[in-house]
């Protein structure tokens, strides 16, 4: 566990590292499917739009889980009293850094793609750049469209993004094991193991692998042209899939159906319904992507 990198003076949260480098990786998977499906946008402000919107939806599912502790976080953080903005503002940061919550900031993307998708259009015509579109526009991308563009870039970022939640110790690790990959967690992670000196599971690398998988079946899938929403289905079913799997080795608390399945386990079990259901009705109403906007199989 390294939640730090120390550099003299200067404290890189390693959280906060994995963050970007999953956002870039999630920027240059979608400027590829741009490039592949002639769509005139730019990745790194649709990307950028998500990851905050992402960052704030995650955040606020966490704590709303449990508003009593929210309650309390947000008396101890305006503790000072706003005339000391300052250390009000340095106890906020510190609260923020850690506490995500999955489902929260995959609503929040969803909400913030679908947004950003009926004012994105595909190239026209006459297209030559993003500064010159040509004189006869190219048809707006649409919601559910823009959803099946990004699915590739967010299974690629959210496997990134886990493996900041192990470097940090953000409680995101699996029970204790005895297998030879099990790992130690510092003494100082927001969830400490019990003992502190066992072996757990290193679950977010189970779903960075897992993550890696979703995304070439996406990939490969997005090669021909489906019906719009199909894609986004098939992305919902396998990571709630994934998810709801690795749940069964996460340490985080049972609460329902008898103390058998935790909130993370029932957002992931509710996560694969939705998108049987997205990809069944996707199938019925069978909206075609337009002949001279099918994706490139060669990309």
């Amino acid at each position: 566990m390294y939640p730090y990198i120390v550099v003299g003076p200067v404290h890189l949260g390693t959280f906060g590292l994995l963050l970007w480098l999953a956002a870039v990786a999630a920027t240059f998977v979608l400027h590829r499917n741009f490039m592949r499906n002639g769509v005139d946008a730019d990745a790194l402000n649709v990307v950028a739009m998500v990851v905050i919107a992402g960052v704030v939806g995650a955040k606020a599912w966490h704590e709303l889980q449990d508003v009593r502790d929210l309650r309390y976080a947000l008396r101890v953080i305006g503790a000072p009293g706003w005339r000391h903005a300052a250390e009000v503002g340095a106890r906020f940061l510190v609260w923020f850094q850690s506490g995500f919550a999955w489902f929260g900031g995959m609503l929040a993307g969803i909400a913030t793609l679908m947004w950003q998708g009926r004012g994105a259009r595909f190239k026209g015509p006459d297209w030559k750049s993003q500064e010159d579109p040509g004189a006869t526009l190219g048809k707006r991308v649409g919601a559910v469209r823009m959803l099946d563009l990004a699915a590739p870039a967010a299974a690629v970022g959210y496997g990134v993004g886990r493996i900041g939640c192990l470097l940090s110790g953000d409680g995101d690790y699996g029970v204790n094991t005895t297998l030879p990959w099990g790992v130690h967690m510092a003494k100082n992670a927001l969830v400490p193991p019990v003992p502190p000196t066992a072996l757990v599971q290193p679950t977010p690398i189970y779903e960075l692998l897992f993550s890696l998988v979703v995304f070439w079946v996406l990939w490969q899938l997005g090669k021909r042209a489906r019906p719009v929403g199909w894609m986004t289905g098939v992305y919902l079913v396998l990571s709630g899939i994934g998810r709801f799997l690795v749940e069964f080795v996460r340490i985080n608390p049972k609460i329902y159906f008898h103390q058998t399945m935790s909130n993370a386990q029932v957002a992931a079990a509710a996560s694969a319904i939705v998108g049987l259901a997205v990809m069944a009705l996707a199938l019925a109403k069978s909206v075609q992507w337009a002949p001279e906007l099918a994706p490139d199989p060669r990309t």
